[in-house]
């Protein structure tokens, strides 16, 4: 009997240490659940905020070179007036004296 006694001993003892542990992890438990984490977002906030004005200052500058760009093209011409003018007194002239080279052949 004397082994009966001694098991049931350390399985009464194992059990009790199993009950003990078992609490402690309830408690553990507990204080898990109600612990909050809190996050330190200021400085993501003020990396986000410097961000958003490179940005905002980029895309200004990206608008001022469109309209810099388009004002350029609007004002850009090929050829200057003086050079077209020209081209067209040329043309004139050249398609008058065929005419005439050709009215007085046939004559």
């Amino acid at each position: 009997m004397t082994k009966l006694e001694e098991f049931t001993a350390l399985l009464v003892n194992e059990t009790t240490d199993f009950k003990n542990s078992l609490e402690k992890l309830e408690k553990l438990n507990e204080q898990l659940k109600e612990t909050k984490i809190k996050m330190d977002i200021m400085e993501y906030k003020t990396l986000i905020q410097s961000h958003q004005e490179q940005l905002i200052s980029n895309i200004k500058a990206i608008e001022r070179f469109e309209n810099h760009f388009n004002t350029t093209i609007k004002q850009a011409k090929i050829y200057p007036n003086w050079a077209v003018v020209v081209f067209m007194v040329s043309l004139v002239l050249g398609g008058g004296a065929v005419v005439f080279l050709v009215i007085s052949y046939l004559r």
